[in-house]
């Protein structure tokens, strides 16, 4: 059946229902005449035919019902002269014009809402009473007619007049628990101590919308949630699709119309939204989305939510998606008011989490629903890229970029139209959109993306060094380089030889840079990121240590998973203050220390980027971190050597100087932390002097430092 041919059948039963409802009332206003002397009423027209647009899918996707009613200008039911009185013969030949107009099939909007909602014939009639006083304007006349002397006044309906008009009356249909009042169908005006039976009735608005054939969602529910289309095409990769594939099939297990809660777990929101979206277009419902924050505060705000829900159900295919990834169901009030909501009979509700929850609900499914694979992010790349690069330029792309960012397939394509925006993607000046400066190009794509969600969590550091600024003995530097390898390399070895598929965990590389203060572990941790192109955090630990119990966990978290999406590199400085050692529980509060570090301790042999500690006590950190670190890097304190080339690097070439003796400067026993000190000092002092660097200024800086680090002067050495 076509959109118009049910909205005429609608209009033809509202015609009919409406002239039904004219003669009750009429009869009730006066009394009845002998059928010779009724004034016979002129027959009401049918609607004027509405043509609607051609549906764009299947209309009738629950129990043969309109999924969606477009909505039109609503249609004028002329007015009837008034009867002095009605005759038997009138009101069964108008109930039998309704009858037939009810048994068209899908039925009409209202003849569905009582089915739907359960709504006995009584309280049927009672809602086209409430209803007719919108439809019609007239009815509001007959209504104050019929009501004279019984407590009604302005037009409006009450349920004694409803308890007269209508056959079968049922004194439960006004009862709060019976749909009429439960599901708002109804709004009663009843100030002061009106009785119930005298006060005055009028039907909701989405509800009269309803029958006229407009089936538009709830305003009250438009404002805190918002529509997710279902008609494009799912962005989802093949492991994605078959977590759908299987998730569909325990649904039809349970019935499309029984109540089902989805756990959807996983860090990655855009790829559960995208797995909802994908059952719900094969289920023909719609879907909404609701933040978890947008939940009413209060419990009585929560239930009348929850009853609007439901009564939006009884009028359109609907499925809601619960967003809760920054919300723990199991502790606090705005838990406690998530779980109460969903247990309540919803229908199909996806809740969106990081982890498993408990919860009532009249069936829960929990599914993982993971970014796409590695592998599959490499396709995803290699198809991007292949038209633009040759295809032994694209493959080694693909890896650079597969092996250091997780992505889903939507952010693959967003980085990769950044890249060929002719845009400014950075500060350093627009994008070159020639093909040989195409990987570059996503790459710094790629790496923009994830610097706002890390910057909310820590310091970024500006990576400059490089391997000709560090000064390191022989065995530190082949370390660095080797870290540097391995993570550039880390897809060939993990995915196209197989080491991946034999680890689940300890895929990531973790390194200890430990050393006296100034011995170069953090300028290394820059040389690494600088050499890798990747983004360098210090972990702000202000930040992350909270002093509530619980919070410090959930910082970290949030902190790995950032990085492991955008490829940074986590620089745990002074890392002794997160990694100490765990200590014998004496209270509640080492107990919970001990918490943190175990929380570490697992958090840093899952994560899958690269994360480098730094310490000068080495003896302070938890023996069980050291099992998992794949590098150790042992900063020695700098010799002669070492402390002479220090030195030429600190005085910069743009520095105007005289000649300097720098095997003089190398025997004093200092670290190129305390050397670049030194130096910036004197030139400061020079600048300061207008004259150019000498070795009597840099001698007075460096006499200053060592005095500083509390280290005898020799003034002989200084002369």
């Amino acid at each position: 059946m076509s959109i118009q041919t049910w909205l005429d059948d609608n209009n033809r039963y509202l015609a009919a229902s409406l002239r039904w409802l004219r003669l009750k009332l009429m009869a009730a206003a006066e009394p009845a005449r002998p059928a010779a002397d009724a004034v016979p009423l002129p027959a009401v027209a049918p609607a004027p035919a509405v043509k609607a647009p051609p549906p764009t899918r299947a209309w009738f996707s629950r129990n043969d019902a309109p999924a969606a009613l477009p909505s039109f200008a609503p249609t004028p039911v002329p007015a009837e002269p008034i009867a002095p009185a009605v005759s038997p013969a009138e009101l069964a030949a108008a109930a039998a014009e309704r009858a037939d107009a009810a048994s068209c099939e899908p039925p009409p909007a209202l003849v569905l809402l009582a089915r739907r909602m359960g709504l006995s014939d009584f309280e049927a009639d009672i809602l086209l009473l409430c209803a007719a006083c919108e439809l019609d304007p007239d009815v509001g006349s007959l209504i104050t007619r019929a009501q004279a002397g019984a407590g009604g006044g302005h037009g409006l309906p009450n349920f004694s007049l409803a308890l007269r008009l209508f056959d079968e009356p049922s004194w439960d249909a006004l009862s709060p628990h019976r749909p009429l009042r439960y599901a708002r169908l109804l709004d009663i005006n009843q100030p002061g101590a009106t009785p119930l039976t005298v006060a005055a009735l009028r039907a909701d608005e989405r509800i009269v919308h309803f029958i006229k054939g407009l089936n538009d969602i709830d305003e009250r529910l438009a404002s805190l949630m918002n529509a997710v289309d279902v008609g494009a095409a799912p962005q989802l990769s093949a492991s994605q699709q078959a977590v759908v594939h299987d998730l569909l099939q325990q649904l039809r297990a349970l019935g499309t119309q029984a109540p089902a809660l989805v756990m959807l777990l996983g860090l990655d929101g855009h790829s559960k939204t995208e797995t909802a979206r994908a059952v719900c277009a094969e289920l023909g419902c719609y879907l909404y989305r609701l933040p978890a924050e947008s939940l009413p505060g209060t419990r009585a705000e929560i239930e009348q939510l929850a009853r609007l829900w439901q009564r939006e159900r009884a009028m359109l295919p609907l499925a809601l998606y619960l967003e809760a990834e920054d919300l723990d169901p199991s502790h606090g009030e705005a838990g406690s008011l998530l779980r109460s909501f969903v247990s309540r009979d919803l229908g199909l509700v996806f809740l969106a989490l990081r982890e498993p929850a408990a919860l009532r609900a009249p069936e829960t499914l929990m599914v993982e629903v993971d970014k796409p694979t590695p592998s599959e992010q490499h396709e995803a790349w290699m198809r991007a890229l292949q038209p633009a690069l040759a295809p032994s330029e694209a493959r080694d792309t693909a890896d650079r970029l597969a092996s250091q960012y997780q992505l889903n397939t939507r952010e693959i394509a967003q980085a990769l139209a950044l890249a060929n925006a002719r845009t400014p993607i950075d500060e350093e000046g627009p994008a070159d959109t020639t093909q040989a400066a195409l990987p570059e190009r996503v790459w710094k794509a790629c790496k923009q993306a994830a610097l706002p969600r890390l910057n909310l969590l820590a310091q970024r550091i500006d990576a400059r060094a490089t391997w000709d600024d560090i000064v390191l003995g022989d065995e530190a530097t082949q370390l660095l380089r080797q870290i540097a390898a391995q993570v550039r390399h880390r897809y060939r070895v993990y995915q196209d030889w197989g080491y991946g598929r034999k680890m689940n965990r300890g895929l990531g590389i973790s390194a200890l840079f430990c050393g006296e203060s100034g011995t170069g572990k953090t300028m290394a941790a820059e040389v690494i990121a600088n050499e890798l192109d990747l983004a360098l955090y210090r972990i702000d630990l202000s930040a992350v240590v909270s002093k509530y119990i619980g919070e410090t966990e959930k910082n970290l978290r949030r902190l790995f998973d950032a990085a492991e999406t955008g490829g940074a590199i986590l620089f745990f400085d002074e890392a002794d203050a997160l990694f100490g050692k765990r200590s014998e529980v004496k209270d509640s509060h080492d107990r919970y220390a001990n918490i943190e570090i175990n929380y570490l301790l697992q958090r840093m042999e899952s994560f899958s980027g690269l994360a480098i500690l730094a310490t000068n006590m080495r003896s302070a950190l938890d023996t069980a971190f050291l099992r998992r670190l794949r590098f150790v890097v042992n900063f020695q304190y700098p010799g002669v050597n070492e402390r002479r080339q220090l030195w030429r690097h600190a005085v910069l070439p743009d520095v105007p100087h005289d000649e300097l003796d720098f095997d003089r400067l190398a025997r004093f026993n200092l670290s190129g932390g305390n050397v670049t000190s030194v130096a910036l000092n004197a030139a400061f002092t020079a600048a300061q002097r207008n004259v150019p660097l000498t070795m009597p200024v840099l001698l007075s800086s460096l006499r200053a430092e060592l005095r500083k680090l509390d280290k005898p002067v020799n003034e002989a050495e200084f002369r």
